[in-house]
């Protein structure tokens, strides 16, 4: 009689690779390994002939040229401005903003304009290996359906700003806009909700205070822009007598909630607020240097113990949604601005935009690392190209030399949604077409 105890233990799916890169532990990569996946949840990361042994799966992909990572998480997003990309470039940011970004929103923003801008860029990012986004734009209850449509991981912020927009005219409106969508979404495996205030400069006291206390109440993230510039902080000092950071503390908002996005003017005193209180930072260096923002201290925020994360701001100012690109940028840029070529190795970049994003957006206990226990939220790269070769180390490889059009293959919980380069449930040609709809009907506004 067989041994019931020998026999091979089932699982959905089996995914063997070359190299497995889990984050945690740190810096670590594993040879010709294999990640056992079983109702949407990683329970075993081994060596192949081990996992070929134990497991009995439904499905088998086998990348022996590939590295396995954990899907990259875009810590910093306004997705639907996908269909504003290059509108208005070589800018500095308060003429981009006022001049041309607002007034063209002011035209086309609404519920359609949302959908498929959000759409092109879940489509985007998922061949670029990102299976995770922070988003930050109005209409936060059409996005959340959108990435909930395409199985696709995100944390929507319900926008708060001090001036009426179609997605809200008042501030009881907002604020009664950010209760409903996270009623609504509380419990959803894959979407999670926080507040997002726009910037210092454009919410009030009062309104910081409401968020406050409803993120203290609620327990979710404050998704904010601050520090991002050197004017931000001669307004701030000029109209409250404080810089943005002291002000938000003495609001209550400096806390383990708190997702600082940009951050590119801090003084040491600031790094180490951040450390002691548990804030996370976005780095957002592609979009900072494109409207010459400034130079956020990512080396000396990761060393202070200042948990990083990186992002690609919208596409209206980066102008794309790559994370490889934006890894590549962040490594090499820290250095410089640290003047320090050991700033940001390899290991640590892929470690801010993977856990670090995860950690920043209350995922961190679900994504952003193999380990048994969470979700399969995965990524294949092919290192086989001849741009990746020869392969002396993994992790240098994937920050420094690999592009998104390397990534084969994508899941999320689980579910293939990219399989060999081919999205799944997605139409690109009809994707593509709408978008050039899109870039019609905003030419008649910004000629």
């Amino acid at each position: 009689m067989t041994d019931p105890h020998s026999l091979p233990e089932p699982c959905d799916l089996l995914i063997e690779a070359g190299h497995v890169v889990p984050v945690e532990p740190h810096a670590v990569v594993l040879e010709d390994h294999a990640v056992a996946v079983r109702g949407g949840e990683i329970v075993a990361v081994l060596p192949r002939a081990e996992a070929r042994a134990r497991f009995a799966a439904a499905e088998v992909v086998s990348r022996p040229q590939c590295a396995l990572i954990p899907g990259l998480v875009n810590a910093h997003t306004h997705n639907p401005m996908t269909l504003l990309r290059g509108v208005a470039d070589d800018l500095p940011l308060m003429t981009w903003l006022r001049e041309h970004i607002w007034p063209v929103e002011t035209a086309v923003i609404g519920p359609e304009f949302v959908a498929d801008g959000t759409t092109l860029a879940i489509a985007e990012m998922l061949r670029g290996g990102t299976t995770c986004a922070n988003e930050n734009y109005f209409f936060a209850d059409v996005q959340a359906a959108v990435y909930k449509k395409h199985g696709f991981r995100a944390l929507v912020g319900a926008a708060i700003i001090d001036f009426p927009t179609a997605w809200a005219k008042s501030d009881d409106e907002y604020f009664a806009r950010a209760a409903e969508l996270h009623d609504q979404w509380r419990d959803d495996p894959l979407i999670g909700t926080s507040f997002a205030p726009h910037a210092p400069y454009t919410v009030s006291d009062a309104n910081f205070e409401r968020v406050r206390m409803l993120s203290d109440q609620l327990e979710v993230p404050v998704h904010l822009h601050t520090h991002e510039t050197e004017q931000e902080i001669i307004d701030s000092i000029r109209q409250y007598g404080q810089r943005p950071l002291a002000r938000l503390e003495r609001l209550g908002l400096v806390n383990d909630r708190l997702i600082a996005v940009h951050m590119t003017q801090l003084t040491e005193g600031e790094i180490h607020l951040c450390a002691e209180h548990g804030v996370s930072v976005v780095h957002c260096p592609e979009s900072n240097l494109k409207l010459a923002s400034g130079f956020c201290p990512a080396c000396a925020l990761a060393r202070a113990g200042v948990n990083l994360a990186i992002g690609t701001d919208g596409c209206a100012s980066n102008n794309d949604l790559d994370m490889f690109s934006e890894n590549r940028t962040a490594a090499i840029l820290a250095k410089a601005v640290a003047n320090d070529a050991t700033a940001l190795d390899a290991a640590t970049t892929l470690r801010a935009s993977t856990l670090g994003g995860a950690r920043a957006l209350g995922f961190g206990e679900r994504i952003g690392s193999i380990e048994p226990g969470k979700q399969a939220d995965l990524v294949c790269v092919d290192l086989s190209a001849l741009e990746t070769q020869p392969l002396h180390h993994v992790l240098s490889q994937l920050i420094y030399a690999t592009g998104r059009h390397q990534v084969s293959d994508v899941w999320i919980a689980g579910r293939p949604k990219l399989v060999r380069r081919e999205l799944v449930g997605m139409d690109v040609e009809a994707i593509t077409a709408n978008a050039r709809q899109w870039r019609d009907r905003i030419r008649t506004i910004h000629a």
